[in-house]
């Protein structure tokens, strides 16, 4: 349920008014908008007058109920209204939204040793980057895979950072590893297999820094938007929406099916910012520019982009891995598509 207010409320009444609510046994979360601001009430509120609430005060303009099952993540949740997420960065701050410049998030799967990761990162800066991806910790389908260096890999992510300036986002797959993750990323991703890991998904929402939720590779649309409610609920209101492909029935030519029509169905049913992984959503350099290319053209906020100095050498995922040279490349055929549809920087998001 949400309370819509009257443009130019006083603060003092917003106040009165949760304070109200709260003598209820509710707990109002204020949510400011660009216009308006609105009061969210999630929980027990099937037996709730509407009529009652609008009582508490002149200044309420509506009172309507939020129909999907993922309350805050839903859009109505918000009054229609989209969700910037600014992130903290050592050159600044970054903005994920619709009404954004788009953000590309560069890097190799997996953190393999301090001169690789430092050469990528200056190397996807260059090109126009925001953001290193970089894996300390894997999961991987096989138990003899490369699964990552593990806590050492977090200090060469340290180590990218300061040399380039650019944000990390890296993953996190046991809470036990949480906080040492928090000390060196930016954005903490929760991988595709940990979608649905809710006891993670809970002590995720429990920390400060931003959250990218990758999509499940079996997850419906619902499935995805109700563990991104996992991480709301526990008081994070900062979630990034990565589609990275499904499974479907053919793995011959692809390694998943990404599914770029979910730009515009998220658009539609959440506020929260959406990214595309067309890396793993083909699981083939060659056709990775392609499928970047449209999701810019669909809309999407964001693209994360596998990049690797020699992808044949990579220890994990060099096949859908692009050298830096073709990431300059495709940084250029993506600035054509973003100016056409209004989401290129016009100047480098953060500036030194």
């Amino acid at each position: 349920m949400i309370i819509v207010m009257q443009p130019g409320t006083p603060d003092l009444e917003i106040d009165r008014v949760n304070a109200e609510l709260r003598s209820w046994g509710l707990s109002p979360e204020k949510i400011t908008g660009r216009y308006k601001v609105v009061i969210g009430l999630v929980g027990e509120t099937a037996d709730l007058d509407p009529l009652r609430i609008q009582e508490l005060s002149p200044w309420i303009e509506q009172v309507l109920r939020v129909e999907q099952p993922f309350k805050r993540a839903s859009r109505e949740y918000r009054h229609g209204e989209a969700s910037d997420i600014i992130v903290s960065t050592p050159l600044g701050p970054v903005p994920f939204g619709e009404h954004q410049p788009l953000v590309v998030v560069a890097g190799p799967c997996s953190v393999e040793n301090e001169a690789m990761i430092v050469e990528t990162a200056l190397r996807v800066k260059a090109a126009g980057a925001q953001f290193l991806r970089g894996g300390a910790y894997k999961p991987r389908t096989s138990p003899y895979a490369f699964q990552g260096h593990g806590e050492s890999a977090l200090d060469l992510l340290a180590a990218a950072r300061a040399a380039s300036g650019l944000g990390v986002i890296t993953e996190v797959m046991d809470a036990a590893d949480l906080d040492k993750i928090v000390e060196v990323a930016d954005v903490v991703q929760v991988g595709a297999r940990n979608m649905q890991n809710f006891s993670l998904l809970k002590k995720v929402g429990a920390q400060p820094k931003p959250v990218l939720l990758k999509r499940g590779m079996a997850a419906t649309i619902e499935d995805w938007l109700m563990a991104a409610e996992y991480v709301l609920a526990a008081g994070n209101p900062n979630v990034i929406l990565c589609e990275r492909g499904i499974r479907t029935f053919d793995r011959q030519y692809t390694r998943n099916t990404l599914d770029l029509a979910v730009v515009p169905v998220l658009r539609r049913l959440t506020h929260l910012p959406i990214m595309i992984d067309p890396s793993h959503g083909t699981g083939w350099a060659e056709y990775v520019p392609a499928m970047a290319m449209a999701a810019v053209a669909a809309g999407a906020d964001s693209l994360m982009i596998e990049v690797h100095p020699t992808p044949a050498k990579a220890l994990s995922d060099g096949p859908q891995s692009l050298t830096p040279d073709r990431f300059d490349d495709l940084m250029q055929e993506l600035a054509v598509i973003g100016q056409a549809v209004g989401r290129w920087p016009k100047t480098p998001v953060a500036v030194g």
